[in-house]
């Protein structure tokens, strides 16, 4: 059978993929469509499976929240590479994954994997098919979801730190004020009393081995101590942070002043803990020169 430009471009507006591929997949299958789909699904997910061990530590953070406000999702997915993230095939992905987060709302990251994407294949496999189409190691990596009889608020900065925050009182606005304040400042947690004690034992023994060493007795020490685990407590805190749109006043003020209160928020930011491999080119030059 001829291979036609007319069923090449049908392969490819019902694959996505190349024309190459597409031409090639249809000379293998002497022009049978179907065959050749299916040709392409099989070598496709064999070439995502060898690339499921690349570092992804690029990709985007999205979000999608219900129509009352009352739920929301944000979903990290991630690629191997900045230019990826800019791309239709990628950014369509990912908000179609938050949708179905949001939908299905799935218990953990392998029950959202699981999930049937566009009333269609498994998150997973649709994962497996974009990774085919554009040659990049690509994986839902992780999800947050909250839901409220308060307020929600979301901040996206840049596509690579999101941030929900959950409010009583207050209204949309002042939640995404607050929600921009932690993408910027990136609290560990909401007050004091929330601060891990191993993380405050920590400080104390650093400050105490810091002012031990200025001579100074023992009561005057311990005073010093006290003086920077407060200091510490402020700087890490979502309320005892000065608010950055106005460093005058705290957050903690800001949401007092606005009779309201944080419940809590959640921070994600892309390739946060991902080791990233880093190339020296120069000693990967010194190498093979050493090698020569």
């Amino acid at each position: 059978m001829a291979i036609t430009a007319a069923l090449v471009k049908e392969l490819r507006e019902r694959t996505g993929a190349g024309m190459m591929e597409c031409k090639k997949a249809l000379v293998e299958t002497q022009g049978d469509i179907e065959t050749a789909i299916e040709l392409m699904r099989k070598t496709g997910l064999a070439k995502a499976d060898k690339k499921a061990g690349r570092i992804a530590a690029e990709g985007l953070i999205v979000f999608k929240a219900s129509d009352d406000g009352k739920r929301a999702v944000m979903v990290e997915v991630n690629c191997e590479t900045d230019f990826v993230t800019k791309g239709d095939d990628f950014i369509n992905f990912a908000h179609s994954v938050v949708e179905t987060a949001l939908k299905a709302q799935p218990a953990d990251i392998d029950a959202l994997l699981a999930t049937a994407i566009d009333g269609a294949d498994s998150v997973a496999d649709a994962t497996k098919a974009l990774i085919a189409k554009i040659g990049e190691n690509t994986n839902v990596r992780r999800f947050v979801a909250r839901s409220t009889d308060g307020v929600l608020g979301c901040y996206l900065h840049g596509g690579r730190i999101g941030v929900m925050v959950e409010l009583q009182g207050g209204d949309e606005a002042l939640a995404r004020d607050v929600a921009m304040h932690v993408a910027a400042s990136n609290p560990a947690c909401v007050s004091e009393a929330d601060v891990p004690a191993g993380m405050i034992e920590k400080e104390k023994e650093i400050f105490a081995a810091q002012a031990a060493e200025s001579g100074k007795p023992a009561e005057i020490v311990e005073k010093m101590v006290a003086g920077r685990i407060k200091k510490y407590l402020k700087e890490v805190t979502l309320l005892g942070q000065p608010f950055v749109k106005d460093p005058d006043q705290t957050v903690g003020q800001l949401v007092e002043n606005a009779g309201a209160s944080v419940v809590g928020f959640e921070r994600l930011e892309v390739g946060e803990g991902i080791e990233k491999k880093t190339e020296n080119f120069a000693e990967e030059v010194m190498a093979q020169a050493r090698g020569n």
